[in-house]
């Protein structure tokens, strides 16, 4: 699984502190909502490529949210999680249309495995790699290749190249690229684009003597379609 964006949807902060740094450390873009309303907004707002919602939510549970998201077409990936274990919760949440259910307590381990299984499912018209002129990437094993010749990128740097070569030729700006790899936290006057296109260069373009991301200056950065 390639850098997601996913929403963490729970009351306990605690928990929903552990679960985002996780994620965050595997390279995933992680927003959090400790309520159903505040995450319905946020669904609104945001394509989410999947969805970790908390059963036990004060006002609107996790099982109407769910149901409500469904219902205005929102159709992310839904793993519910809660510490109830009954056959009939687990009934409930699917026909709600949740698409997997995880119990408290639970291992990060099994919980990561099914946000990809998830992810995966969700992207199955995704291709295998994505490929511009010589530059080959895997979202899948995370693998990145120039020429034929792997180079080593971090999960952001990853995520980046990630965005910037679904679009190749079309100009993304800052915020485009932020919305891709970071979450919220990060605000769009932030220069932390212009740092990991830097770092990008140094490694994809500068070893092998080309130039394939380019600067459109006051807009953003284009990669260079060498179709």
């Amino acid at each position: 699984m390639g850098a997601v964006r996913i929403l963490i949807v729970e009351d306990d902060p605690r928990l929903a502190r552990l679960v985002q740094r996780g994620l965050t450390e595997a390279g995933h873009a992680v927003d959090y909502a400790r309520d159903g309303e505040t995450a319905l907004v946020r669904l609104d707002d945001t394509a989410y490529d999947a969805v970790l919602l908390d059963v036990m939510l004060p006002g609107r549970d996790g099982f109407d949210t769910c149901r409500e998201l469904r219902r205005r077409g929102a159709w992310a990936p839904v793993l519910m999680l809660t510490a109830r274990d009954s056959v009939e919760d687990r009934v409930r949440g699917l026909d709600c249309g949740a698409d997997d259910y995880v119990v408290k307590p639970f291992s990060f381990a099994e919980l990561a495995a099914r946000l990809r299984a998830l992810a995966r499912r969700a992207t199955t018209a995704r291709p295998t790699l994505i490929t511009v002129g010589d530059l080959v990437l895997d979202p899948a094993a995370l693998a990145v290749a120039v020429s034929g010749v792997l180079v080593e990128l971090s999960a952001k740097e990853f995520a980046v190249l990630e965005a910037l070569m679904r679009r190749p030729g079309q100009v993304l700006s800052r915020g485009q690229l932020l919305e891709h790899a970071w979450d919220h936290g990060y605000e769009e006057r932030s220069n932390v684009i212009d740092v990991y296109i830097r770092y990008l260069r140094e490694k994809i373009d500068r070893p092998f003597g080309r130039e394939s991301i380019e600067t459109v200056r006051g807009v953003g950065y284009r990669l260079r379609n060498r179709d």
